[in-house]
């Protein structure tokens, strides 16, 4: 008898979500969240129940893009040191962006938008969902960014170089624990003492590209994530730390790909030069990122991370789709209509 596996469970929805119909997506979203599944979603989507909290915020998204289609480019599966089951999915939605999406205005063009989406599985159904899509993305291709600039690149995020995100094979004991000590020799800085107790060389590949979130954007080497995003983060947050206080984080890993989630899973306080453009409030907050690495050669290659930037700046008390909205009231407002080309 073949044991019907979390990866075998959720291929009907993500063959349903790939070219989205309101109905077959529906069934599929019904048939793998369980009825009392802990839906968390980020800012400002939020926290629901049971499967129609996922089919809201789809349909949602579909009546601004509706050709949504959605593309897994990463796929892992295992069990965490915990011992709960979880797949944790990468990838991006596309779609011709038509009517406006929590506020922010249509282009009338094709739209991307990056997605880190984790299924935690018992007795065959999802129980919990920690999802984050990366709104800002569509507020940068409408003009609509109403923050600082970011200092890393603007790009729709590529799949893996190795083309093989979705079917990685291996236990993926060797890729986590490079990981993990990676994470453990960032952290001494700057208790320990100055960048280099970071020993970047020793983890991070010549050319790796670090795939962050819009409102920080995408860095190339180890030169790039420094200066676009890894110094102005550090010198915000000195007291940076994972899993302080009671946070939890979730770990899987696959092969060469480690991915690893919590809500939150990161705690600092924002002090010295403030950060993303923030003066410096002396505030707590906390993160949730939702990260993925792939290894290649005993270094990472690629690092592809999503963090819920506006749920942090909520904490600060900004509200990003407000301000948004004052910028951009002059804008007409309703949706984009496209007639059939005609030969």
């Amino acid at each position: 008898m073949t044991v019907r596996t979390p990866k075998d469970a959720i291929r009907p929805f993500r063959k349903a979500a790939a070219t989205y119909e309101p109905a077959s997506f529906g069934a599929a979203a019904r048939a793998l969240v369980a009825e009392d599944a802990v839906v968390r979603l980020g800012h400002p989507l939020g926290e629901g129940r049971g499967p129609g909290a996922l089919v809201d915020a789809y349909g949602a998204l579909a009546a601004a893009m509706p050709d949504l289609e959605r593309r897994d480019m990463i796929l892992l599966a295992g069990v965490s040191p915990a011992g709960e089951a979880w797949v944790a999915t990468c990838g991006n939605v596309f779609g011709t962006f038509l009517s406006p999406f929590l506020g922010i205005p249509p282009t009338g063009h094709l739209a991307h938008m990056r997605y880190h989406e984790f299924f935690r599985f018992s007795g065959g159904k999802v129980v919990e969902i920690q999802a984050v899509w990366d709104i800002p993305e569509l507020m940068m291709q409408a003009g609509a960014w109403p923050m600082a600039p970011q200092l890393g690149r603007f790009l729709c995020t590529p799949g893996p170089m190795t083309c093989d995100g979705l079917v990685p094979e291996g236990d993926g004991a060797a890729a986590l624990a490079l990981v993990q000590a990676m994470l453990e020799a960032l952290c001494r800085h700057p208790s320990e003492g100055g960048p280099e107790v970071m020993d970047l060389p020793r983890f991070w590949h010549p050319r790796f590209n670090w795939y962050g979130p819009c409102g920080i954007g995408t860095g190339r080497g180890i030169a790039g994530f420094r200066h676009w995003h890894q110094i102005p983060f550090l010198r915000a947050m000195p007291d940076r730390s994972l899993d302080q206080g009671g946070l939890v984080s979730h770990w899987i890993a696959e092969g060469d790909y480690v991915c690893e989630t919590g809500w939150p899973n990161m705690r600092m306080t924002i002090s010295r030069d403030g950060w993303l453009g923030i003066p410096p409030l002396g505030r707590e907050i906390t993160l949730r990122s939702l990260d993925f690495w792939r290894v290649e050669g005993g270094l990472i290659r690629e690092n592809w991370v999503l963090i819920d930037l506006l749920d942090m700046y909520r904490q600060i008390g900004v509200d990003v789709l407000g301000r948004m909205a004052e910028f951009n009231k002059a804008r007409p407002a309703g949706s984009v209509v496209l007639p059939e080309a005609l030969a």
